[in-house]
């Protein structure tokens, strides 16, 4: 097979799908949209491996990414994983790239789920090294963990405040996670307001969206004065991440001074905020 330029796609997704990929069922709108871009990111995803030749490498000479896309991994589907590969093997290869700055090992780019099951079972990685600068690393790892790894709102939004802070643009924000200009803002404005010791104690969250988020981290900017106390309380930490959020959710909303007067509707377990404060 031809090697494919596979850096020329890394800017900007193309609004196509597949012969063959389409739904059976006619897709209007934003849902249209989310399945042509989780269909392209899949596309670059393994075009980034397409052609290459495949090595095996010892754990012990490969780094994870320089920057973070996770909070937590979910261990059911770790240990799902880790049982998959220990009867069948490593089916797919993680990409790597030569350490930039140390010469004789590696950095993983996207994979790390599968190197950390290699690591546990004492077996080597199958891999494919590509040289990369770091703007290419970024986006293919966001691209790659947009697609595969079904990232939770906070955890893009997390990687996205990262990224600007380690002084990327916003285009290639965009890009890594497959999302506009104003999405990418509102991400990286929930990820500013709520401060990283709490986004921890919360988690990933994965049951839980954009709107929420916001509506949470404008409660936490008004009321971050017991935020910390909240989130230290022994009880919080044994619960799960989800019933973390809703926890403090739930006890910045009752507490105090309502966030705006007379715009407080209380729907549903943990209440929820007007769409005018989400905005």
């Amino acid at each position: 097979m031809a090697r494919k330029n596979l850096l020329s796609g890394l800017v900007g997704i193309e609004d196509n799908v597949s012969e063959g990929s389409a739904p059976a069922y006619p897709m209007r709108g934003a849902s249209k949209s989310m399945i042509r871009s989780v269909n392209d990111l899949a596309r670059q995803a393994d075009a980034y491996l397409e052609g290459e030749q495949i090595v095996d490498l010892d754990p012990a000479v490969i780094d994870v990414s320089f920057v973070a896309d996770r909070i937590e991994d979910d261990q059911e589907q770790y240990l799902e994983l880790l049982e998959a590969i220990r009867k069948s093997g490593q089916n797919s290869p993680i990409l790597v790239r030569p350490h930039p700055r140390t010469d004789g090992r590696y950095m993983i780019v996207f994979g790390h789920r599968r190197f950390r099951v290699a690591k546990e079972l004492g077996r080597k990685v199958r891999a494919v090294v590509k040289a990369i600068d770091d703007a290419a690393h970024v986006v293919a790892q966001g691209q790659e963990n947009s697609a595969r790894a079904n990232l939770s709102f906070i955890e893009k939004a997390t990687f996205a405040k990262r990224l600007e802070e380690l002084g990327y643009g916003r285009d290639i924000i965009c890009s890594a996670l497959a999302s506009n200009e104003a999405a990418v803002s509102k991400m990286i404005s929930v990820a500013v307001r709520i401060p990283g010791e709490v986004i921890q104690a919360i988690g990933s969250a994965s049951e839980v969206g954009r709107e929420r988020w916001v509506a949470l981290s404008l409660l936490v900017a008004k009321k971050s004065n017991v935020v910390s106390d909240i989130v230290s309380a022994p009880e919080f930490g044994n619960l799960e991440s989800t019933e973390r959020f809703e926890r403090l959710f739930a006890a910045l909303n009752m507490s105090g001074k309502p966030v705006r007067k007379a715009t407080i509707n209380p729907v549903g377990k943990a209440g929820s905020l007007p769409i005018s404060l989400l905005a």
